[in-house]
């Protein structure tokens, strides 16, 4: 019984124990295999990406050669420019070691001149104080002179006024005057007319009484005639009666006005008609003078040729334009 135990014993069958073992085997190589298959590919992708990453870094390093290939090239230009800068600084810093000496040495002069300043800061302060004094002082001046000014005007106003009024009453008396003096001339006149009479040479024009040349003076003289000497004594006693109706405060005047014709005149005594027609008149006016009439009344004027009563070259005209006139008029 005991060796049928043992027989049954070594008859056991391994191999259900074998399959299962290599069938786990199995497993684990395909399990490996997946892992090292899958590790490959990520193995791969990154060293894809490794790659593309050591492209651009060569990329890169080619970039920054050439760039310190230009820095190399710059680094010259850059060595010079640090050496001149260098010799600049240097210039600089002994300029400023050289003004600081200068400095130091002109804090005095400075400080001196800055003494002065304040000084004559000083002394401008007090002459603008003063200043402001005197202006103040002229400004109170200037307004009581605009006062007396503003008075004055007033005062100006009111004479203005007066005078307006005294004018206007002046020229009041004047018309009245000279309506008096009118009055007067015409009784003159009319009191000659009828002293003298219609005598031929004696006529009235306009305002004036005319005497032809003819019947007082010979052709060329200045000399009275004697025949005509009796129509100016009519003339003295009509103007002597005269002075005593016209009241003294009339300003009034005879005017004798000489004339002479175109024709020019050459002779020693009188150069050109002017200077014959003003002896004329003042021939006149010296008769009238002898005969008692007051100078004062009397004026004499020379016109020679040029104011003529007719300008046709006539002797007709050149006798009519030969005359003495006489106008009573204001002085």
């Amino acid at each position: 019984m005991a060796l049928s135990k043992r027989g049954r014993e070594r008859a056991i069958d391994y191999w259900p124990g074998f399959v299962d073992a290599l069938s786990t085997l199995l497993l684990v190589f395909t399990f490996l295999l997946s892992v090292f298959v899958i590790a490959q590919f990520f193995l791969t992708q990154e060293i894809t990406g490794k790659e593309n990453v050591l492209n651009r870094l060569t990329a890169q390093i080619k970039q920054l050669s050439e760039l310190l290939s230009l820095e190399r090239a710059n680094s010259g230009s850059l060595e010079d420019q640090m050496a001149a800068l260098r010799a600049s600084l240097k210039s600089a810093e002994s300029e400023r070691d050289r003004l600081r000496q200068g400095a130091e040495g002109g804090d005095k002069t400075l400080s001196t001149q800055l003494e002065n300043e304040r000084d004559l800061n000083q002394r401008a302060a007090s002459q603008i104080e003063i200043l402001n004094r005197q202006i103040a002082a002229l400004r109170r001046q200037l307004a009581a002179i605009q006062e007396a000014l503003d008075a004055s005007d007033q005062r100006n106003k009111e004479s203005q006024a007066k005078i307006a009024d005294l004018g206007a009453r002046l020229n009041v008396a004047l018309a009245q005057k000279v309506q008096e003096l009118a009055r007067y001339r015409s009784d003159f006149f009319g009191r000659l007319r009828g002293i003298l009479g219609n005598r031929p040479g004696i006529r009235v024009v306009g305002d004036r009484f005319v005497f032809q040349s003819e019947i007082l003076f010979d052709s060329g003289s200045a000399a009275l005639k004697v025949d005509g000497q009796p129509e100016l004594d009519k003339l003295a006693s009509a103007l002597l009666d005269l002075e005593k109706q016209i009241p003294p405060e009339i300003a009034w005047v005879l005017r004798v006005d000489g004339h002479t014709d175109v024709r020019p005149i050459t002779s020693p005594q009188f150069p050109s008609n002017w200077e014959l027609s003003a002896a004329r008149a003042i021939s006149v006016v010296q008769y009238l003078v002898s005969r008692g009439v007051q100078p004062r009344r009397l004026v004499a004027a020379g016109f020679g040729e040029y104011q003529p009563l007719d300008t046709a070259p006539t002797e007709d005209a050149f006798r009519r334009n030969r005359r003495i006139e006489l106008k009573l008029t204001e002085r």
